[in-house]
């Protein structure tokens, strides 16, 4: 089971993966620790195996009748975040817990827009991950726990070596934005597990990955630690995330483009598609328009706009720049909240 990503000029093949464990689950809080940065020895190879030894039980397997995935325990009374893709349509879930017990699983609740979904196993006494409060850094030394190619209890070691990363949607799925980008090896087996820090917090849940055929050298995908808090906070709360929405469909201006609409921007997001009754439609714009600045951030690709957009809240009001023509226009917009 495999879908497929997009990022500029890359396709990125996004993994639905497979994640087992190593040892045997230990008894943990039900509170999901969420933990600071704090002072560590210097990491050194024979540190590895401890690490390992930590983080790996709260790693699980999800089986679903579509396909295998990986999920990270958030509690120790048996609820699980996952990656939204690996249980999307599925009709049977089933976790494997480091120890091999295999528990039938239930749906909580998703959310397709942050990729995050949680389910539910009749299972107490859990290990419990450990939750970083804030983004990784560039440099941050980081491990990726997971069954790649279904080669349980695998550990890949590299760095997170980016941040902010964007990856449009394929059709008929919604973009997921501000990833971390890391260079430890990720495969298909990978995708909804963990990536840690060399204190056994969890900085990231694998997403995504661009392989060999790309050209591309151990580049992979992760949604970044409070990107996934947040999102499981308010799933457990309400039973859905909220995400601010302008009502737009956009496309990447090209020359091309350009020259056909007759438009004097040179980069910018394109409308294709304003959405009836949404934001954008109350703010006037109009398909051809061309936005080239939200706020302060301008606005040079479609996925420009996505990230400016996701750095507010429902109900702020954001100020669009965009072009019409050869006329620069300036235009208030109330951001709403996406249905999920």
């Amino acid at each position: 089971m495999k879908n497929k990503f997009a990022i500029p000029a890359v396709a990125v093949s996004l993994v639905l993966s497979l994640a087992a464990c190593s040892s045997t689950a230990r008894s943990a809080s039900s509170a999901t620790t969420t933990t600071t940065a704090s002072s560590a020895p210097a990491l050194t190879l024979d540190l590895l195996p401890g690490l390992g030894a930590r983080a790996q039980p709260t790693v699980v397997t999800v089986v679903t009748n579509l396909g295998e995935g990986s999920g990270i325990i958030w509690s120790s009374d048996g609820t699980i975040v996952t990656n939204n893709h690996v249980i999307a349509n599925a009709t049977s879930i089933a976790v494997q817990f480091a120890d091999g017990q295999h528990v039938t699983a239930t749906l909580r609740a998703g959310d397709p827009y942050s990729d995050t979904a949680l389910i539910n196993v009749a299972r107490t006494n859990l290990p419990v991950a450990k939750w970083a409060a804030g983004t990784a850094p560039v440099g941050t030394f980081v491990v990726a726990l997971g069954s790649p190619l279904g080669l349980t209890e695998s550990a890949s070691i590299g760095i997170v070596s980016g941040s902010g990363r964007n990856v449009p949607g394929a059709p008929g799925t919604p973009p997921i934005a501000d990833l971390l980008q890391t260079s430890a090896p990720i495969s298909p087996g990978n995708s909804g597990g963990a990536l840690v820090d060399d204190r056994g917090n969890v900085v990231g849940m694998t997403e995504a990955y661009l392989p060999p055929s790309t050209g591309a050298v151990s580049i992979g995908l992760a949604i970044p630690a409070p990107t996934v808090v947040s999102s499981v906070k308010q799933l457990l709360a309400t039973g859905s995330v909220k995400h601010p929405y302008i009502g737009l469909t956009t496309q990447t201006l090209t020359p091309d483009i350009a020259k056909q609409l007759g438009t004097s921007a040179s980069t910018g997001a394109m409308v294709v598609v304003v959405s009836p009754g949404g934001p954008a439609a109350t703010a006037g714009l109009r398909p051809g328009d061309v936005v080239i600045q939200l706020d302060a951030t301008p606005v040079q690709s479609a996925d420009d706009l996505v990230l400016a957009v996701r750095e507010h809240q429902p109900g702020d009001v954001a100020t669009l720049r965009l072009v019409r023509n050869d006329a620069t226009i300036v235009t208030k917009v109330v951001l709403a909240a996406r249905a999920t």
